[in-house]
């Protein structure tokens, strides 16, 4: 095909252009909103999360986390800041686990899958998971998140 023959859209998103129309916008998740989500369904393990809540999630987390001890080292001195991050993670721990656990049904997959880890390599494998764009369609879990 020559240049002058080059399609303006590329040929892939031709083809897929009909059925995108069928489904319905999904609108953007922003911080706050995920956040928020976190929060209100920290024992929700059923359900999908999609990447936006995971990593607007696990980005509060450091942000949170680094913000409170640096005050705390200020206000208390080092011996008082060198808890404050364990104390942070375990309050935190079981949102965090929620939503890694939905994070993970939205790429259809078993929550189980999150003692990938436990294996050494298996971090890696994660990783790669939930950087993943979650299915397009309803799944076992349940239909897409809005």
């Amino acid at each position: 095909m020559s240049p002058i023959e080059t399609p303006s859209a590329p040929v892939n998103r031709q083809a897929t252009a009909g059925r995108m129309s069928a489904m319905p916008a999904i609108p953007s998740m922003g911080f706050g909103g995920a956040v928020a989500a976190c929060f209100s369904k920290f024992v929700d393990f059923s359900g999908r999360a999609r990447r936006a809540e995971y990593w607007y999630w696990t980005l509060f987390v450091l942000l949170f986390t680094f913000s409170v001890t640096l005050a705390v080292t200020f206000l208390f001195g080092e011996l008082a800041a060198d808890r404050t991050p364990g104390i942070i993670y375990l309050v935190l721990l079981l949102p965090g686990f929620a939503v890694l656990v939905r994070r993970l049904h939205d790429t259809d997959r078993s929550g189980w899958w999150c003692l990938l880890p436990a294996t050494g390599l298996g971090a890696i494998v994660l990783l790669v998971w939930l950087c993943q764009e979650g299915t397009k369609a309803p799944n076992r879990f349940g239909p897409r998140t809005t």
